[in-house]
């Protein structure tokens, strides 16, 4: 009754790595339709299956396409360059009509000599230097959007690296567990033959079919999670996430991490940090101008009708005044708010060395995490991928000339399962940690042409 069981663990080179023992590479497009355990996640999948499969290149492009928190930003920052040049325009001038010195008791407009109609022309000129610095305070203001719109970009990008690597484990997950299934089926078969003829007891019958059963939890277990990466993912890319997915393509290693400090130096939430400190600074410029005096100029014409008792018509008059504000009472108006200002500043410099440290804690811990993982891979590819597979055969072998129990050859092919999960989570892990890393130095993790525009910029179409 001899039946042809895998024979440990291979070595194709997927595009991640290495693959080993009953599962498909990782370059297979998606998976094969053997199991329905999810109805209608597979009306999903077969309504996509003639669709193209989904690169992570492609997701980041749909991803940055008008995507919403950065065009608002976008266009808070072009509202903010139009009220700089709003703000250090002149203030309109007004301009005056009426009549002064109506007679109330009788006669009329020629009756009294100061009776006349007047037409008057008034202009405020603010204090000196005021209109500049309300105008360098918007100016930066639209900086800070603008980078702030960038770091919203590199945000997008990391999450839609992370749902379309959490899909791709999940469908990859899934396959190795397809894969091993048919295995698990022969051995629930075999048992169950050898306990027909009394050559197996009931305990290794009743263990194969639990741990078949236990497999086919494991399965649902991974459609939830594809599920759920498919729901974030559809978070970036609408129903684009419905696609199946194409084979992970190589990226380009990061840079050292003297490199990758340089990079951090100019991420977007600093430059946002220093344009809030600039802000700031407009701020208190503009309340130090509040010690200036602001002042006003006044011209009006008077016209007069009539005449004098000489029998000549009254001349008009022309009036000129001038109106300028007087601090007096700086102490609780334009101390207090230059003080205040000063305090903003102070906490926008501290909220950007707060940025600062943060920044270079985050990279400092994810270059050691991506160097760790991969060290940890390396130990799966030498060692662990090969022994996992032969100690799965090796109890086979014992098991088939009854030096070995079945429990042996059970556990020899679950551990090499499990062993196959765990090295293919490191890959995506690593590859977490690499888009993390990414975000942080801003550098690109393709080949220059393509990989996603990260200003968001990209014309593009949804589909």
């Amino acid at each position: 009754m001899a039946l042809s069981f895998p024979t440990g663990p291979t070595a194709p080179t997927g595009p991640i790595g290495p693959t080993c023992g009953v599962h498909l590479p990782l370059a297979a497009a998606s998976p094969k339709p053997r199991c329905r355990i999810a109805g209608a996640l597979l009306v999903v999948a077969s309504a996509a299956a003639g669709a193209a499969p989904l690169t992570l290149v492609e997701a980041e492009r749909l991803a940055l396409c008008a995507e919403p928190g950065v065009v608002a930003l976008q266009e808070e920052a072009a509202a903010f360059d139009e009220l700089a040049v709003a703000a250090a325009a002149w203030p309109d001038p007004q301009v005056r009509i009426g009549a002064a010195n109506l007679p109330i008791e009788g006669g009329g407009f020629r009756t009294e000599g100061m009776t006349q109609a007047q037409l008057g022309l008034r202009q405020a000129f603010p204090a000196s230097g005021s209109r500049a610095a309300a105008a360098q305070r918007e100016r930066t203001r639209a900086e800070q959007r603008q980078a702030e719109a960038r770091e919203r970009a590199r945000n997008v990008l990391l999450g839609t690296r992370n749902a379309w690597l959490a899909r791709f484990l999940a469908s990859r997950s899934r396959q190795l567990v397809l894969d091993a299934r048919p295995l698990f089926a022969d051995l629930v078969a075999i048992t169950r033959s050898l306990y027909t003829v009394g050559d197996a007891n009931q305990q290794d019958l009743l263990r194969a079919e639990l741990e078949s059963s236990q497999l086919q939890a494991r399965l649902v277990a991974i459609e939830q999670q594809d599920a759920e990466a498919r729901a974030a993912l559809r978070r970036w890319i609408d129903d684009a996430a419905d696609r199946p997915l194409a084979a992970l393509s190589t990226w380009r290693p990061p840079p050292s991490l003297d490199e990758l400090t340089a990079q951090v130096a100019e991420h977007p939430l600093l430059a946002a940090a220093d344009a809030g400190a600039a802000v700031a600074d407009a701020a208190v410029a503009l309340a130090r101008a509040g010690y200036r005096p602001h002042w006003t100029l006044d011209a009006a014409y008077g016209y007069r009708d009539g005449g004098l008792p000489d029998g000549s018509s009254r001349p008009d008059f022309l009036s000129v005044s001038a109106t300028l504000s007087v601090p007096l009472f700086a102490a609780n108006r334009q101390d207090r708010a230059l003080r205040a200002t000063e305090s903003r500043r102070r906490a926008a410099l501290a909220r950007r060395d707060d940025a600062w440290r943060n920044l270079q804690a985050e990279l400092l811990r994810e270059h050691g995490r991506w160097v760790d993982v991969g060290r940890r891979l390396q130990v799966y590819r030498d060692a662990v991928l090969g022994q996992s597979g032969a100690n799965a055969e090796a109890a086979l072998a014992a098991y088939r000339s009854e030096t070995g129990d079945f429990a042996e050859v059970m556990r020899g092919y679950i551990n090499d399962l499990e062993v196959q999960l765990a090295h293919l989570a490191l890959r995506v892990d690593r590859r977490r940690s690499h888009a993390r890393l990414a975000y942080l130095g801003g550098f690109e993790l393709t080949d220059a042409g393509n990989s996603a525009n990260a200003s968001g910029d990209e014309a593009c179409t949804r589909p």
